[in-house]
């Protein structure tokens, strides 16, 4: 590559103010660029090594607060204030509409009911009985190979490896808890170390992939839905009959009804979730939080349940089976999404519960809005109201 086209780069101390002007610069001459407004910025990129190669600024999101929320969880408890970075409008004010009937109801409630992270390598044999055989190995060995993965990390603890055989492979799922770390990485060192003392205490040959892509990575899959990547979280609610024709201007029965229709549609379509847009709150809340972005395809799918109650009331719920949040590490830690977590108070260890529960408080907020205002006929009036960009 000619030199004039390389991308410039200091191997002593790349992430400095003055390594990320001579890209900007850089970039301005190859593309005519104007950088003015990603070269403005308020933090040290001295903070940034583990975050991000080639710094050359900022791309500022908008940060909106909805709420406040009220919250019964065992580790979320009382009022939230929401930190939404979007450039969606509407959405901010959606999602407070929902909290506020959330709250007029008696507020939500949220469990925690597992989890777990994976990783997932693949054994390789010369026969299908071979690797049979080699999977009960592994159940008799199980307490000596989670003492070789925890050897790599404080908090990571082995809880259960998972098995499956197709054809002469031998599919191993490793079960990690993982603190308040989302614990990708944690895991895959873990498992490095647990598969490396297998194929050396083995009494038979076999080889393996370190992933064998069944810990679903960045991947939604059935496979979650049904065994927690991430944490398994729940929110639920009642809602009042009343209270919902007085805010939403919707009738409970309506509501079922509609709700009923919405399950088969996503039923048909295979969707991931079959509630209004569970990826709009979840997505919003991981950018302005420090969260690995990517992790919204896990972390979206789930299940929105409801009941018509014999009064007329409506219980609602929303299961999420592998929602993947950290309150410790990864970009958590940086100025501004610290900042966001410390409005929600779950910076820092001992937190990563409370933030799932309040992810998932969210997305029930948002599912009830949005549901309400489709049935109510106000969706579309609301997007053109507030959601135009009249630059």
């Amino acid at each position: 590559m000619a030199r004039k086209h390389r991308i410039p780069r200091n191997t002593l101390n790349d992430h400095s103010h003055e390594w990320a002007q001579k890209r900007r610069e850089y970039l301005t001459q190859q593309t005519g660029a104007d950088l003015l407004h990603t070269g403005h910025y308020s933090i040290d990129p001295s903070v940034l090594p583990g975050n991000i190669e080639n710094f050359i600024g900022v791309v500022q999101m908008p940060v909106g607060i909805a709420g406040p929320m009220l919250v019964h969880g065992e580790h979320a408890q009382g009022y939230f204030h929401v930190p939404l970075a979007t450039t969606e409008g509407t959405l901010v004010a959606s999602y407070s509409r929902g909290m506020r009937l959330l709250n007029e109801c008696g507020g939500v409630h949220t469990t925690v009911v597992e989890q777990f992270m994976q990783r997932s390598p693949a054994f390789i044999f010369s026969n299908a009985r071979e690797a049979r055989d080699f999977g009960q190995w592994i159940d008799e060995h199980f307490l000596e190979i989670k003492q070789q993965a925890e050897t790599t990390t404080r908090i990571g603890k082995l809880e259960h490896i998972m098995q499956w055989s197709v054809s002469k492979t031998r599919y191993l799922r490793f079960n990690y808890t993982t603190g308040d770390a989302a614990g990708q990485n944690m895991v895959g060192k873990a498992t490095l170390v647990a598969c490396e003392w297998i194929v050396k205490e083995y009494p038979g040959e076999c080889e393996y992939l370190l992933s064998g892509n069944m810990d679903t990575d960045k991947k939604h899959s059935h496979l979650n839905m049904l065994h927690s990547r991430g944490k398994r979280v729940i929110a639920e609610v009642v809602l009042k009959k009343d209270i919902v024709q007085k805010i939403m201007k919707v009738d409970t029965k309506m509501l079922a009804r509609a709700t009923v229709l919405a399950n088969t549609g996503a039923m048909m379509a295979g969707a991931a979730y079959n509630g209004p847009h569970s990826a709009n709150g979840i997505a919003s809340l991981f950018i302005a939080t420090g969260q690995d972005e990517a992790n919204v395809v896990e972390s979206h799918a789930g299940l929105l349940s409801h009941e018509l109650l014999d009064n007329g009331d409506f219980y609602l719920s929303v299961t999420l089976p592998s929602l993947i949040v950290a309150t410790y590490g990864g970009g958590t830690g940086l100025p501004t999404q610290k900042e966001c977590l410390e409005i929600l108070d779950c910076y820092g260890t001992g937190k990563a519960n409370k933030l799932a529960e309040i992810v998932a408080a969210t997305v029930l907020a948002g599912d009830i809005s949005l549901a309400c205002a489709v049935i109510g006929g106000h969706w579309v009036s609301s997007h053109d109201k507030f959601g135009r960009n009249r630059d």
